[in-house]
């Protein structure tokens, strides 16, 4: 739900007013600064969307890298962390993704931009796909308009492994399968992945696209309406029963999100003739499974139910990551087993 003022207008936050902004003209100084005096001038990154979960960890491993760091989201977002708010180094911009004055306004002096905002879910994109192309596909394209405007050098995109390939015909998938996507949301995300390669084409703009698995861990909120391994663990934890669409025979690849940091870390200096990658375990787990480790992690027996299978729901879903490994140098270091045991624990640390 956008912010409107009195006149029915979206409400200018107090970033794209000016308030936050001050800081933004010190922040600028910093980095002219440093590009005089440095033979290896510090990154500018734009995070929209980094007070969301990856986002979060992104972040703050870029801060831990020495990158000068502007996060973008909406007003009444709640953060999942506060590691990074006082960083010097850290600033944050709050307005509305479709706004073109507030984009162009957070984009001002950076030079890479991490796409990860997204505004519908795979399950519900179909009830409304008019809402899904203009406030995703629509106002993407204002935002690469904008970023050959403002001599942006890179977009990186979060793109979903797990939807723009549709029913696969083969198991490992490879970035080379057909694309057919049983949702809009799915059809949404492989549109900006084509318009990121017309503009490419057309003005230069250098892009990566990573179609992500299904990420989880530290960080993840427990009630939200998606992430099958961050609702049941959260349920084992608080002894509800999981209620599972199907026979829990549906396998999904599942991916530690400190893993899916370092694909996007490694993203920003690629370049290359590839532009698109897998970013998954390359291994799957059936939701059955999914339960059966939370059960020995947590030394807790899981009720389950059973409920009818959904209609878009692939029956396996685990993604080629050869691509990824042979040209990021990338690979995932965390096993689901270990993520799980981090997630749990984290949980425990940090109640809902």
């Amino acid at each position: 739900m956008v912010a409107k003022d009195g006149a029915g207008q979206p409400a200018l936050s107090a970033a794209a007013q000016g308030g936050s902004f001050n800081h933004f003209k010190r922040w600028r100084a910093t980095l002219n600064n440093s590009e005089n005096t440095s033979p290896n001038p510090v990154k500018r990154s734009l995070v929209l969307g980094g007070r969301g979960f990856i986002g979060t960890h992104l972040i703050d491993a870029l801060l831990d890298q020495g990158h000068f760091v502007r996060c973008f989201d909406r007003p009444n977002v709640v953060p999942l962390g506060e590691s990074h708010f006082n960083h010097p180094n850290f600033e944050l911009c709050e307005g509305d993704f479709t706004s073109e004055a507030e984009v162009a306004k957070a984009l001002e002096g950076c030079d890479v931009c991490y796409h990860l905002v997204s505004t519908t879910l795979p399950k519900s994109s179909n009830a409304d796909p008019v809402f899904d192309v203009e406030s995703n596909v629509v106002a993407t394209i204002r935002l690469l308009n904008l970023a050959v405007k403002s001599g942006l050098r890179k977009i990186i995109f979060i793109s979903s492994g797990g939807t723009v390939y549709g029913d696969p015909t083969q198991v490992p998938i490879p970035e080379t399968h057909a694309t057919d996507p049983a949702c809009s949301y799915g059809i949404a995300k492989l549109a900006i992945e084509k318009y990121l390669a017309l503009f490419h084409r057309l003005h230069g703009l250098d892009y990566t696209v990573l179609r992500l698995a299904n990420p989880f861990g530290e960080g993840q909120r427990t009630y939200a309406s998606q992430g099958a391994v961050a609702v049941f663990l959260g349920k084992a934890l608080r002894g509800e029963t999981v209620e599972i669409w199907g026979d829990g025979t549906v396998v999904r690849d599942y991916i530690h999100v400190s893993d899916v940091v370092q694909a996007l870390l490694a993203s920003l200096a690629r370049s290359g003739e590839e532009h698109v990658f897998n970013i998954g375990s390359g291994r799957g787990h059936s939701l059955n499974e999914v339960l059966d480790v939370i059960e020995r992690v947590t030394g807790r027996d899981v009720s389950r139910h059973y409920v009818s299978g959904r209609g878009f729901d692939v029956p396996v879903s685990i993604l080629d990551i050869e691509r990824a490994k042979q040209s990021l140098g990338w690979g995932p270091a965390v096993s689901f087993d270990h993520g799980l045991e981090r997630f749990a624990a984290w949980l425990l640390e940090n109640p809902e």
